[in-house]
């Protein structure tokens, strides 16, 4: 049994609002097949986190009426109602009271369809939301037993920052790779014009003994990486994970981005496993830094890929949109219920400030 903290205890439900937040992610370091605790396939993935972007969820009790009866705003979320059922019903019981519907309000400024965790982030700030109007508290893997089974997947972002090769399908750890990935300057971008990708219309991952024995290799990599702090072994697994990737979703401009990054001094690229956000990694260390972002922001930008921030692998406040060249059309009215479709970018050439 999970151990839960109820702040409160109530022996009918009360009219209630509880509010809760969710972080997005820059799409994956690594993501493949790996083999759990006992041996056995398992389909996992190591996210890279960003700061800023996420969602913010609202929900409200309505006391009397059926547990099901969830109305959610904006429409069409329905992995984040799927949740808030869940997460009611659990609240409930461990409440020690009857459970009831409810109102949900969903804000956010990540785009769908880029592989930056847009669903996920929705339906963790909602479990969250329902806990708070619950006066629960649900540990970390109670919630993301509760993301997997309202959304079928999971990113870990209710698990922290910290790398974790994650079983996103099955909601648990394979592995704590350590505190932190190695410090690494990511110039994030985009591909495929910035178009969504129909996660669904995918075709589905098909794994043999090969590549099962190629992600081991990779994940040893990865583990070491962090253990050294070393960001040239993190961008050689970050590129070969895009790599073995590229199979799956076939980016056009893929030779490109990895071109510019060999010719600006990267230490390799990452590309979300489901969207079409990529980022280009950097040695925090090298000489001229500054310069080399500028250098192969213009150079992605000749190759019709669109530069969208620079963050780096630790957390903090780094985030450093474009704002130069911004459109100040878009920007803060993404916080509201509209979510954008794509990035945050204009099609003026993007000046980026150094890290």
């Amino acid at each position: 049994m999970t151990a839960t903290t109820p702040r409160a205890r109530d022996a009918r439900p009360r009219e209630a609002a509880g509010t809760g937040h969710a972080a997005g992610h820059h799409g994956e370091i690594l993501q493949g097949v790996f083999r759990d605790g006992r041996g056995r396939p398992c389909q996992a993935l190591v996210t890279l986190p960003v700061n800023g972007p996420g969602s913010t969820a609202h929900f409200t009790r309505r006391p009397g009426t059926p547990p099901d009866e969830v109305d959610v705003t904006p429409a069409g979320r329905t992995k984040a109602r799927a949740a808030a059922v869940l997460a009611l019903r659990e609240c409930a019981s461990l409440s020690a009271a009857e459970p009831c519907g409810g109102v949900l309000a969903l804000t956010g400024d990540l785009p769908v369809g880029l592989g930056m965790g847009s669903s996920t982030s929705d339906v963790i700030a909602t479990v969250r939301a329902v806990a708070d109007a619950w006066g629960v508290r649900l540990p970390p893997r109670t919630v993301a037993r509760l993301a997997v089974r309202a959304e079928g997947a999971s990113d870990p972002l209710m698990l922290g920052p910290g790398p974790l090769l994650f079983a996103h399908r099955e909601g648990r750890t394979l592995e704590v790779l350590g505190p932190a990935l190695p410090p690494a300057v990511v110039l994030g971008c985009v591909l495929g014009g910035g178009a969504p990708v129909d996660t669904l219309a995918l075709p589905a991952p098909a794994y043999d003994a090969r590549d099962l024995d190629a992600y081991e290799h990779l994940r040893r990599m990865l583990r070491r990486a962090v253990a050294d702090g070393d960001p040239a072994l993190l961008g050689r697994v970050g590129t070969a994970s895009a790599r073995l990737g590229q199979r799956r979703l076939a980016h056009a401009e893929f030779p490109a981005l990895t071109r510019v990054a060999d010719r600006c001094g990267a230490v390799g690229v990452q590309v979300a496993h489901s969207g079409n956000v990529a980022g280009v990694l950097f040695d925090p260390r090298d000489p001229g830094l500054d310069a080399r972002l500028h250098r192969c922001a213009r150079a992605l930008e000749r190759e019709g890929v669109t530069p969208t921030r620079v963050f780096t692998t630790r957390p903090g406040p780094t985030i450093h949109p474009p704002t130069p060249s911004e459109d100040p059309s878009r920007g803060r009215a993404h916080l509201g219920s509209h979510r954008p479709a794509g990035p945050d970018t204009s099609r003026r050439r993007t000046r980026l400030p150094a890290v």
